[in-house]
């Protein structure tokens, strides 16, 4: 794992996954490297009531419903369908069901304006086309084909980007399950792929992208959909952004401490934030940004490794209000104008009331805003 970036789940998280499968002696659908019950396990985390040998650490922070429903859901013949704002975990979802599933989470097409049918479908060597004609050989599977094939769950990132020749591309695989090549010769079958069992796709979409290529009916009626709701809960939101924090130190191998009054400084800030534009009359009076956890997660990160490369390795509120500032200050002045109304109107105060690490988290926030002006 030292020599990858990022490894994928079923790699960062293969010794836990191994054990889980030598002790599951539950029913399991079709390929299934585990049980749903195992699955929501690797997921969730275990419990003591589970009765396991040993503790599962939650990897996913959310409502126990949405899980249990995406693991039936991937068990039946629908596809699912994973939808919410930016940052709410959707992507990192999809990626733990399918290690857990299939052992293989990187089978993934990602949406974009550029995609094409190709992506979804299939693709050909043209050197090997030119030399010996087109074949089951000369033929590039997408990583959807190779999920068929292999009976493993297929991801698909951000749908709605896709123009709607691409979506319509999936409705015959998610119905028919399986991809005709009519380049090829029908005799023997070779000109059809047929999906094996255990085969599924879960996609993710943007719910701030509705209007850039909706969904057609008879997609939707394919897909079964969670809705994936922005984390609100502090108690929650701390959790996920405390796990989020103790890899990335564990990563970038940093001793550093994260004190428990500078993550409420976070925390407070982003709920006031997101308060400030729930109340807003227009767009511009609020931040571009979705002020999500993972939005959260990045402004800590980037004020971690700013104190440990160019502080005194230790965090101070001053940071965070500047990598706060940073992060989110998209627009200007727009951005900048909605920023500092809130330390204006609301820290201002609270320093004045509280004390604490909000004066200097104030001043941080004024002299990174007068940087950026």
């Amino acid at each position: 794992m030292s020599d990858l970036l990022r490894a994928p789940a079923e790699i960062k998280y293969a010794e836990e996954l191994d054990w889980l499968e030598s002790v599951d002696d539950n029913p399991k659908p079709f390929s299934w490297r585990l049980s749903p019950k195992m699955v929501r396990l690797f997921v969730l985390g275990s419990e003591r009531s589970d009765g396991l040998d040993r503790e599962i650490a939650p990897k996913w922070f959310g409502d126990r419903s949405f899980v249990e429903r995406s693991i039936v859901t991937l068990a039946s013949d629908r596809g699912l369908l994973l939808i919410g704002d930016p940052g709410t975990g959707k992507s990192w979802l999809a990626e733990l069901l399918a290690a857990a599933i299939s052992r293989n989470s990187t089978q993934v097409v990602q949406g974009t304006a550029g995609t094409t049918e190709d992506h979804i479908k299939y693709s050909w060597n043209v050197s090997m086309v030119i030399a010996k004609g087109q074949s089951r050989e000369s033929m590039i599977p997408s990583p959807i084909m190779t999920a068929m094939e292999t009976g493993t769950i297929g991801r698909f990132e951000e749908l709605t980007r896709s123009t709607s020749d691409v979506q319509d591309a999936l409705i015959s695989i998610l119905s028919e399950k399986y991809i005709s090549v009519p380049e090829l010769d029908s005799d023997g079958g070779e000109n059809i792929v047929f999906a094996k069992p255990g085969f599924s796709i879960i996609a993710t979409a943007n719910s701030r992208d509705r209007g850039v290529n909706d969904l057609s009916s008879a997609l939707k009626r394919r897909f079964n959909f969670v809705r994936i709701p922005v984390v609100t809960n502090k108690k929650s939101e701390a959790e996920i952004v405390r796990f989020r924090t103790e890899e990335l130190l564990r990563r970038h191998q940093i001793e550093l401490d994260v004190p428990p009054t500078l993550l409420d400084v976070l925390l407070q800030s982003f709920a006031d934030l997101r308060a400030s534009a729930e109340s807003a009359a227009s767009d511009d009076e609020k931040l571009e940004s979705a002020l999500s956890t993972a939005e959260q997660i990045g402004v800590l990160e980037d004020a971690i490794l700013h104190s440990n490369f160019f502080g005194a390795r230790e965090l101070t509120a001053r940071t965070l209000a500047s990598s706060l500032v940073g992060s989110l200050a998209r627009r200007s002045p727009e951005d900048l104008a909605i920023l500092n109304k809130y330390l204006h109107g609301v820290v201002e105060p609270r320093s004045k009331d509280k004390g604490g690490v909000w004066p200097e988290f104030l001043d941080g926030g004024r002299d990174a805003i007068a940087t950026l002006s």
